[in-house]
């Protein structure tokens, strides 16, 4: 009986850890549609936080190029593409100091993450400074 109840308190234990972190998969949706467009892995990477994007959901644009990025990432398949780069935590669970890339527009803009639960991490990309920009919430996928 106490190995068992042991074993489900560190399953417990494990699974809330790992819900407070911002790292794993997570769904970005439509703003008109309220659907989700693709899953994007956020994973580590020497100490910083990137994203690729996953899986897209909608068949007809799995094969997509970015076709409006510049550099490196010009016509890449937007599958599988890193789309969010090089930021590092600060001291308030908030990673910055990075980039995100839109690969409908081919953007890229400076960009802060955090999680704001367990389940939900705001980004917010920006020109300039955070004042002047959009924000986006993902929301964890099963």
């Amino acid at each position: 009986m106490k190995k068992t109840f042991l074993t489900l308190v560190l399953l417990t234990l494990t699974f809330s850890i790992n819900a407070q972190t911002i790292f794993g998969n997570w769904n970005s949706k439509n703003k008109k549609t309220g659907e989700i467009d693709c899953v994007i892995k956020v994973y580590e990477k020497d100490g910083k936080a990137f994203a690729k994007v996953a899986q897209i959901m909608n068949d007809e644009k799995r094969d997509a190029l970015c076709t409006a990025c510049e550099g490196e990432k010009k016509d890449k398949p937007v599958l599988g593409l890193d789309i969010l780069t090089g930021l590092e935590k600060d001291d308030d669970d908030e990673w910055s100091g990075g980039e995100i890339l839109d690969p409908r527009n081919g953007k890229v803009y400076k960009c802060y993450i955090k999680l704001v639960e367990p389940n939900k991490l705001k980004l917010r990309g920006y020109i300039g400074v955070a004042l002047f920009g959009k924000t986006a919430y993902w929301e964890r996928a099963e």
